[in-house]
């Protein structure tokens, strides 16, 4: 048997196929799938894409495929529909990226589990459900502390001229936008999310700035006071984290989570590794 799971953001996908003793047979990675913003036509090609994906398509038994915005029965469709046609010998499994992130931390005991990446959410495990207490509202009206959030913040800082002149100075070097640029990529191109977080890395590039480090906590802040407070207990429970941010700027997190009196448990940057792990023990 030969068993895929992935586990995919806005940015990108991580993908592992197994088999039924928990051998990795490959892994690769493709585009983030995000059925707000992509097509099943668009899964289709891009995995169709992947040399690695194809040499294994018709040997896939089952899919595992835990992904951004597939929260309702209708968006998982449009992801299910996509693989299913690359993976036509396959029972095809579309999940919530929520669900594959606590599968993921999963260590045997009641804990929250939040998503800080391009976008941000947090559920709570109990090893048998998973409880979603506040909805995530994307990266227009929530998506508190992720990389998006972040990102539309230097923007903002950087046209209202709030920049140190060093910073303001390197941004201006290195991406030269006008507002004009800006409003078209956020407002009329695909993925203004992706385009949003990606400038997380030049925030990791300042991180030391007095004002980035202020900005990283305050918004770690703000996802913990909306998305774990919610949880009743929280205090008793450990706390995982998986993503890139939470990864990369662990220490402000860890400032953020010190300051509500809050568990840090795991922080993992890529939960695949962890989801093979579950699925072989709890699934199969």
């Amino acid at each position: 048997m030969v068993i895929l799971i992935s586990d995919s953001g806005s940015t990108k996908s991580d993908w592992v196929a197994i088999d039924e003793s928990g051998k990795e047979l490959l892994s690769f990675e493709t585009m983030g799938f995000n059925p707000y913003f992509h097509s099943a036509d668009l899964v289709e090609a891009q995995l169709l894409k992947s040399a690695l994906a194809v040499s294994i398509a018709q040997r896939v038994d089952k899919v595992f495929f835990y992904g951004a915005g597939s929260s309702s029965k209708e968006l998982c469709a449009v992801i299910e529909d996509g693989l299913s046609r690359v993976f036509s010998e396959a029972d095809v499994m579309v999940g919530h990226d929520l669900n594959g992130a606590a599968f993921s931390t999963w260590s045997g005991e009641k804990a929250i589990t939040c998503i800080l990446g391009t976008g941000s959410n947090s559920c709570l495990f109990d090893g048998e459900s998973v409880y979603e207490e506040v909805p995530s509202l994307a990266y227009v009206l929530g998506d508190e502390g992720s990389g998006s959030w972040f990102g539309k913040k230097l923007l903002q800082a950087y046209f209202y001229k709030q920049l140190p002149e060093n910073i303001h100075n390197d941004f201006k070097k290195e991406f030269g936008y006008s507002a004009n640029d800006v409003n078209r990529l956020v407002y009329k191109e695909p993925n203004p999310n992706v385009f949003l977080a990606s400038f997380m890395k030049f925030i990791g590039k300042h991180k030391d700035s007095e004002l980035f480090k202020s900005w990283l906590v305050e918004g770690f802040g703000v996802f913990l006071d909306i998305h774990v407070k919610c949880f009743e207990g929280y205090q008793e429970m450990p706390v995982h984290f998986i993503g890139s941010v939470a990864f990369h700027f662990q220490d402000q997190l860890k400032e953020a989570c010190e300051m509500r009196g809050i568990h840090l448990g795991n922080l993992i940057k890529k939960p695949i590794d962890g989801l093979a792990k579950y699925h072989l023990e709890c699934i199969l």
